[in-house]
């Protein structure tokens, strides 16, 4: 069971992570280009920030975000700012996604994000620790997929896994890291096409888009290319 309070406070405990690794930045290196191409570190703390207040929507049954231009134009208006105001922004904004989850409310409904995806309420803050965490790793400032919580990757891993699971372009594909496994791609008929084994933290970085998949092993078949997130 999706426990809401629980991931509330491991959101709280990632920003505090983020916000104290950010700050020993400076006004060049937030100028500088981020992981994420055509992105610079600001445009991902800008992320991070409007992110936080299009959850605030999702939670409150408003539009994430009001369009897919405003979004990115947002975006866009924000990277540029000076470091003190980029953090500052993401505190604030972090504030009031927590202030707006420990409001009184029934976690069981179904809200909408983007592009008309539909989930339950208690699954959004896990979505905001995805965001939180990965955007860390994006800004390369010396925090790492292998740095990640490990309840984290294991819970990112299956559901990065289930959202690929039933994809035409995607064959039945087993991952694990010898300790775990799940399932991925099209239903398996007579077992599985491929096995891809690797490290919990190379397997995210593969599913997620982050590394190419050099590090893992395969047997049944090539790494499957997976579609974009």
């Amino acid at each position: 069971m999706i426990d809401h309070v629980r991931d509330l406070a491991s959101v709280r405990d990632a920003t505090e992570r983020l916000l104290t690794a950010a700050a020993k930045l400076d006004n060049a290196s937030v100028a500088e280009p981020s992981r994420l191409p055509g992105w610079s570190r600001g445009h991902v703390l800008a992320h991070l920030a409007r992110n936080a207040d299009a959850l605030v929507n999702v939670l409150a049954g408003r539009p994430m975000y009001s369009s897919a231009e405003v979004r990115d134009t947002d975006i866009e208006r924000d990277a540029p700012r000076p470091l003190d105001v980029q953090l500052t922004d993401v505190r604030e904004s972090a504030a009031r996604f927590q202030d707006t989850g420990a409001e009184p409310a029934d976690w069981s409904r179904t809200v909408e994000l983007r592009n008309g995806v539909t989930d339950s309420a208690s699954r959004v803050p896990f979505r905001r620790w995805v965001e939180v965490e990965l955007h860390h790793v994006d800004l390369g400032i010396g925090y790492e997929l292998e740095d990640l919580p490990e309840e984290f990757v294991e819970r990112e891993i299956a559901f990065l896994a289930d959202r690929f699971s039933g994809h035409p372009d995607v064959p039945p594909t087993r991952i694990t890291d010898h300790a775990r496994a799940w399932s991925t791609g099209r239903a398996a008929e007579d077992g599985f096409d491929i096995t891809v084994t690797g490290p919990a933290p190379d397997l995210l970085g593969w599913l997620s888009g982050r590394r190419d998949g050099s590090a893992l092993s395969t047997s049944g078949g090539p790494l499957p290319a997976l579609p974009p997130l």
